[in-house]
């Protein structure tokens, strides 16, 4: 690291520099050495398919990619090929060296490759994200960076060949390890389709995932985490446990909630509610859909237009669904004229929104096209910020906690090239957010660039059961919103006064954070969560009046409960529940009977038998209301 700027190790510094070391073990070291991976990858199916196309390949989380243009989908037995023409390729120690030449050498250099031809010439098509990889693909405008793998031999032989020698030459803005034998431990993991450019209009690549690690038994433990992460994951769940799913009919990232899922929602909504009350927000319900005039005064149009579904024509009206509901809040706090008394307004919406993600990055529920957000939004005096930020943050504790999350990590980001109003303004906004992150007592780090259009804004991240972060909490400052739509407060002198705005949604959205605990609890919810809490299994047809009377003591304490008399033997249906993870099962015979008890099988721990049964309906009852994990 030079001057704050990733740099290879030949980097030569100018002047005096400030010199930080990255190693293997740091985040930024396993994302060089992923990226150099990925380049191996490339170069591997180069040498094993040399008509094939190559397009990108960055580093993502504890990992990379590389997509490919190829008449057919990758076998198993491709990627054995592969991962065998990539292990030679680390035992040639090939050397990584970077060039910058110009944007019409580097068009001749790829001629043959169109996907590098579209990078070099900077062509995006409408609604292009920044999340497509291609930021680590290339560097600078007239002059452009790449990098060359060659062997000691070409490295005397490259002469005046436009690819200077070189096996293998690829678009990169770096940093790369110094050569090819630095790669210690790698896996290829799986293949995929995926679109170019997240687009579905473009065509369909072949993507190889991969992951590499600094060591073999660092790559070992990684790959026990990901197959776990693999038992745990929420889609899989879903099905399995009959939660939602996401029919062909409806479309993609928009999920349809099924009994036991909507239960599941609906408590984490009930909590939401009662915790917004006690907090002091007021609840409001805005709808769907809105006018263009809305967003085209909210700015949204002009700067969130891509992440918008088209528009309806109604009457000769345009009509947009709501990517967000703050416009309108706005429009409530806006209806009558406010005091300063009032403030700050604290108001709150379960809010369904609808936003265009890519059907190539859609992902289940964390990553959805249709959503709903526990919005809310804050309208205060410029001074009172800090201590509203300091509140949100002591509220997201405290929900966070119902669920034994976090807050486990943190990120500042701050005003972003393609951003709205008055520079007075950000600083205001980007002064306040550090001082309640300290006065909270959260570390932070700074992401620039990365904030909001409107504002800058807090990141909340939580860490898993099997160590993953997942982003959840979004909290933004924004005294824009308030000036584009001339919202005002009567201050104690009669003065007409801007209020700020703060943004924010605690569980990100309902679906999100559905998601996340999914993969959290593997499926096993805490009992207060829990779709079924208690299953009820009479050993033979005469125990089943007797489960009848256990289930409506249960149900007389708000349990939800079930009776299995079905036909299948005891062990069957005992197994039964153990898959679909309910908390409790109690098993009743003849001994049960005769003492009014229940034989308690919890999902973990040791079976208890003759238990009262006022007892066990005391003790699960106060175990749902608790909350208890």
């Amino acid at each position: 690291m030079v001057d704050g700027n990733q740099r290879d190790l030949a980097f030569v510094p100018a002047g005096d520099s400030s010199v930080a070391v990255i190693t293997q073990t740091d985040e930024l070291g396993r994302a060089i050495v992923r990226h150099s991976t990925a380049h191996v990858l490339a170069q591997a199916v180069l040498r094993l398919w040399p008509e094939s196309g190559y397009a990108i390949g960055p580093p993502i989380e504890d990992g990379f990619y590389y997509d490919f243009d190829m008449p057919r989908p990758f076998t198993p037995e491709d990627i054995e090929r592969i991962e065998s023409e990539m292990s030679a390729i680390i035992k040639e120690n090939q050397r990584f060296e970077r060039t910058e030449v110009e944007r019409d050498e580097a068009l001749d250099l790829f001629k043959s490759q169109p996907y590098k031809i579209e990078i070099i010439e900077g062509v995006r098509r409408a609604g292009d994200q920044a999340d497509d990889g291609l930021e680590s693909e290339v560097s600078g405008d007239e002059v452009i960076s790449i990098y060359r793998n060659r062997r000691a031999a070409e490295q005397e032989e490259g002469g005046g060949r436009a690819d200077g020698g070189a096996e293998f030459v690829d678009l990169c803005r770096g940093p790369h390890v110094p050569a090819t034998g630095r790669i210690k431990a790698f896996k290829l993991l799986r293949t995929s389709g995926a679109y170019w450019r997240g687009d579905e209009h473009r065509p369909m690549l072949q993507r190889i995932y991969g992951t590499a690690w600094e060591s073999k038994d660092a790559l070992k433990a990684y790959l026990v985490r990901l197959e776990e992460a693999e038992r745990r994951d929420h889609r899989r769940l879903g099905r399995e446990l009959e939660l939602y799913s996401w029919p062909d009919e409806v479309g993609p990232g928009l999920a349809v909630w099924h009994p036991n899922g909507a239960i599941i929602r609906s408590k984490l909504e009930e909590l939401s509610r009662r915790m917004h009350l006690e907090h002091g927000y007021q609840p409001v319900y805005t709808p769907h859909i809105g006018k263009g005039a809305l967003w085209s005064a909210s700015g949204h149009l002009d700067y969130y237009r891509e992440n918008m579904f088209p528009a309806m024509n109604v009457e000769g009206t345009e009509y947009f669904d709501k990517p967000m509901n703050c416009p309108f809040h706005v429009l409530v706090f806006r209806s009558k004229t406010r005091s300063y008394r009032e403030l700050p307004i604290r108001l709150s919406e379960l809010g369904t929104v609808y936003r265009y993600e890519r059907s190539g990055t859609v992902h289940g529920l964390l990553r959805a096209r249709g959503m709903t957000q526990d919005d809310s939004h804050i309208f205060c005096r410029p001074d009172q910020v800090v201590d509203e930020i300091v509140g949100v943050i002591d509220f997201l504790r405290e929900l966070y906690g119902t669920v034994g999350l976090g807050p486990d990590r943190v990120r500042f980001s701050t005003k972003p090239d393609k951003a709205v109003g008055a520079q007075e303004m950000w600083e205001r906004a980007e002064s306040a957010i550090p001082e309640a992150l300290d006065r909270a007592g959260l570390p932070f780090q700074i992401d620039a660039g990365d904030g909001a259009f409107y504002g800058p804004k807090i990141d909340v991240d939580v860490r898993d059961a099997i160590g993953r972060y997942w982003q959840l909490a979004t909290i933004q400052v924004d005294f824009h919103l308030p000036e584009r739509f001339g919202l005002e407060y009567v201050d104690d002198a009669g003065e007409r006064i801007r209020p700020a705005m703060i943004h924010r949604a605690l569980f990100g959205s309902i679906e999100r954070f559905t998601g996340v605990l999914v993969e959290h609890f593997a499926g096993a919810f805490p009992a207060w969560l829990a779709p079924l809490q208690v299953a009820v299994i009479p050993i033979a047809d005469r125990h089943t009046t007797y489960a009848g009377d256990v289930l409506t003591r249960l149900e007389r304490r708000a349990v939800r409960a079930t009776v299995d008399d079905s036909d299948d033997t005891l062990g069957a249906r005992i197994r039964r529940h153990q898959l679909h993870k309910v908390p409790y099962m109690l098993i009743v015979g003849d001994n049960e009977v005769s003492s009014e008890t229940v034989s308690v099988r919890p999902r973990s721990g040791a079976e208890r038998r003759d238990v009262r049964l006022d007892d066990f309906v005391a003790q699960v009852s106060d175990e749902i209301e608790q909350r208890r994990l």
